[in-house]
């Protein structure tokens, strides 16, 4: 792959360090379960689908004492405890932690030929956060349709949003588009409703870290807006994520808990910063999409349109 935000090495795994992209390709070494979850909780590696991968070679590195630990990390990305549920019951952990990563790069390639049917040849496509191959074990999921349609020659193009706080988009997304030659434009995310009013964007795909039972989704702080603007312009409006994004446990999406990062991320960025001392911060990472703005979620067994509760445990089950 071009790409490669995991590396299982036999002894450690080796993370991408995506806090320090794109001025530096730097991995991390972590040789305990600890060392992982850190890495999970500081964002070293994020994105649902990578941070199941991680987490599960971190039970490799750990053992049995690690699932509280790494379970501890990131709150809201639901791949974390499915791929930790998957840890739990396993006599060889190393093969299910592999298995695990190849099965969700497979998802990943599933995904894109799904989503690329839905694309229309030179598709002008907004995107929100990263959703790529940094956020998976490689390809991606929204990034993974942009990336088949364009192996498609379908002449795509993509806006991407540059995503505050923490400029997935900027740094990650219009990074990967750059070192495969897809052609990217960047975005403040405040440009995005203008754009669209203007006719200038044809259909949005974004990622999710976790998918309510209904057809809820759960992305990065600033998608819900995304899909609002879509609906009032009558521009599709999808979702790409993995089964194991979704969670048939929790009903709607008022019931999918919202992580909150430290206010630093807010105030300045990378020890520059604009906000006045004492002034009160909010930062929720993510926000919930109601499955009535969703035109459709891409998953690996399929497409989801107009996606309600009977329509997802159809597919789930299917």
């Amino acid at each position: 792959m071009a790409i490669e935000p995991i590396r299982w090495k036999g002894d450690r795994l080796e993370l991408l360090d995506q806090r320090l992209l794109p001025d530096q390709t730097v991995y991390v070494t972590c040789k305990t379960a600890a060392e992982v979850a850190t890495a999970i909780r500081d964002m070293v590696v994020r994105g649902a689908p990578a941070i199941g991968c991680a987490a599960a070679f971190g039970v490799v590195l750990g053992g049995k004492d690690s699932f509280s630990l790494l379970a501890a990390s990131r709150p809201t990305a639901v791949n974390l405890f499915w791929a930790l549920d998957r840890m739990k019951g396993t006599k060889n952990p190393e093969a299910e932690a592999q298995a695990i990563f190849d099965e969700d790069l497979a998802a990943n390639r599933a995904m894109g030929r799904h989503g690329a049917a839905l694309i229309p040849k030179g598709a002008r496509i907004l995107t929100y956060c990263n959703a790529g191959a940094l956020a998976t074990s490689g390809h991606g999921t929204a990034l993974g349709v942009v990336r088949t349609a364009f192996e498609q020659d379908k002449t795509i193009s993509v806006i991407a949003c540059e995503t505050r706080p923490y400029l997935q988009g900027a740094r990650l997304t219009a990074w990967e588009c750059v070192q495969e030659g897809i052609p990217c434009t960047l975005i403040t995310d405040n440009m995005a409703g203008h754009l669209i009013s203007k006719g200038e964007v044809d259909v949005v795909v974004v990622g999710a870290d976790r998918i309510a039972a209904n057809g809820d989704a759960a992305n990065k702080i600033g998608t819900y807006m995304v899909a609002v603007l879509a609906r009032r312009h009558g521009l599709p409006f999808y979702i790409a994520a993995p089964t194991s994004t979704f969670d048939r446990k929790t009903a709607d999406g008022s019931g999918i808990q919202i992580e909150e990062r430290p206010p630093q991320e807010v105030t300045g960025y990378r020890g520059m910063r604009w906000a006045p001392e004492g002034v009160k911060v909010r930062n929720p990472a993510f926000d919930v999409t109601p499955a009535g703005l969703i035109a459709g979620i891409v998953c690996e067994k399929g497409v989801i349109l107009e996606p309600n509760r009977e329509r997802v445990l159809a597919m789930l089950t299917r």
